[in-house]
């Protein structure tokens, strides 16, 4: 939720509260609602609006943290991850294979709402992908009629663990269960792009594809994998955040590739700024990045800060990308990396300061395996030194908002669709 709540804002996690670690269905707290998203930009200028998927931004007290409390019309989906329910008699694959994995247990089932009522708990993992892509090309065929622009945000739960898929996904690939929950994700966006067509408007249509963080290490095959990049998910190596992102205009958007650096923290301004909409009046970390995807310039963004996923003002920043150069001031492990034969991936390599920091040279060295020499290398010590007054500068800057994670958890919070039952959670089913 780090990511989601930085990419709906245009600002790091650290200013809106979200942090350190997920959000949990019973979770006080939530994306702050002062906070401005992008559907909250783009309301002002007409825009239709829908969230499909995991939200993951909280629920809250009667439901205060939803979509629909954050500027989205309609939202369809599971409010949080899918494995954070128990999920070991749930079937995961036809015709009745089960999840993989016991998932978390001693809460309630997952749920799927409906703007803000449960509509099926536990959720139907076989029918779910098709009820999200119906919703979806429901949602653009009824805009497209009515004539009114309209912003989907679609945060998939493929191909996070466990794996699911239904009939029309399942057994259709060679790479398993993640090859099958993959291949489902990719029918929905194919579902979509024809709506595109058929309705008239893909030629009016940005469509911006990419992920949150790197792949989970420690499934193994059953968690991706980040190729030449150092670790994965959970972890500030370049495994753990570089992501690649697909842009999709026609007659706007000429194809090619850019290795021009660009944030999720920059989706937020470059929409408003195509829509003709009004920047939120406060400190934004995204800048508009228009030039890249139609005029295949450069970008504006020079820099890049990494947080690790339980920020804080004592530590402040574990690494500062300026061009081509990376900085680790520190390095850690973490469980979602493990299994790797990298020993700086697991949760065992344990938090270790860099002074001075590590320097890379991304371009020449992506994988992050050759910390620079700095002695007797005037020009990257000078490199380094600018590093670090960009880095000092940045963090005067920062104001931690108040973590909604430390907030705490009540179970009764927990959504059920039958509030009244008992014992809990097990009563939570309908």
């Amino acid at each position: 939720c780090l990511f989601r709540a930085s990419l709906l804002t245009g600002r790091y996690q650290t200013r809106s509260g979200v942090y350190p670690g997920v959000l949990y269905p019973g979770s006080r707290g939530g994306l702050p609602l002062n906070e401005t998203t992008i559907a909250e930009v783009l309301k002002p200028v007409g825009y239709a609006t829908a969230a499909i998927g995991k939200w993951h931004l909280g629920v809250g007290a009667n439901g205060m943290f939803l979509p629909t409390r954050q500027g989205f019309d309609h939202y369809l989906g599971i409010p949080y991850s899918h494995d954070m329910g128990p999920c070991r008699n749930l079937t995961c694959f036809p015709p009745d294979i089960k999840c993989f994995g016991f998932c978390d247990v001693g809460t309630v089932t997952v749920p799927l709402m409906q703007n803000e009522v449960i509509k099926q708990q536990p959720v139907n993992f076989l029918e779910l992908e098709r009820a999200y892509s119906d919703f979806a090309t429901d949602f653009i065929a009824t805009s497209a009629k009515n004539k009114q622009p309209f912003f989907i945000y679609y945060p998939s739960h493929h191909t996070h663990y466990p794996q699911y898929a239904g009939v029309e996904a399942a057994g259709h690939t060679l790479r398993g269960k993640f090859g099958d929950s993959l291949f489902e994700l990719d029918n929905t966006i194919g579902n979509l792009l024809t709506t595109l067509e058929k309705t008239g408007v893909i030629n009016n249509t940005l469509v911006f594809f990419t992920s949150d963080n790197g792949p989970e290490l420690m499934r193994m095959s059953s968690g991706g994998c980040s190729g030449p990049l150092k670790c994965g998910k959970g972890t500030t190596y370049e495994g753990g955040m570089r992501e690649p992102a697909i842009a999709f205009w026609p007659g706007t958007i000429r194809p090619g590739v850019t290795h021009e650096m660009a944030s999720t923290l920059d989706i937020l301004p470059t929409i408003a700024g195509l829509a003709g909409a009004k920047l939120p009046q406060v400190m934004l970390d995204g800048v508009d990045m228009t030039d890249i995807l139609i005029n295949q310039g450069k970008g504006k963004r020079e820099t890049m800060m990494f947080y690790p996923t339980d920020p804080s003002e004592m530590y402040g920043l574990f690494a500062l990308r300026l061009g081509k150069y990376k900085a680790h001031f520190y390095t850690r492990g973490a469980t979602h990396s493990g299994t790797t034969p990298d020993h700086d991936c697991p949760v065992f390599a344990v938090l270790k300061a860099h002074d001075p920091p590590l320097l890379f040279d991304l371009e020449a060295d992506p994988s992050e395996h050759y910390p620079l020499q700095l002695f007797g290398k005037p020009d990257l010590q000078a490199v380094l030194q600018q590093i670090i007054q960009v880095k000092e500068k940045f963090e005067a800057s920062m104001v931690f908002g108040e973590s909604q994670i430390s907030k705490g958890v009540d179970t009764d919070l927990e959504p059920c669709c039958n509030p009244q039952c008992s014992p809990k959670p097990g009563c939570c089913r309908c």
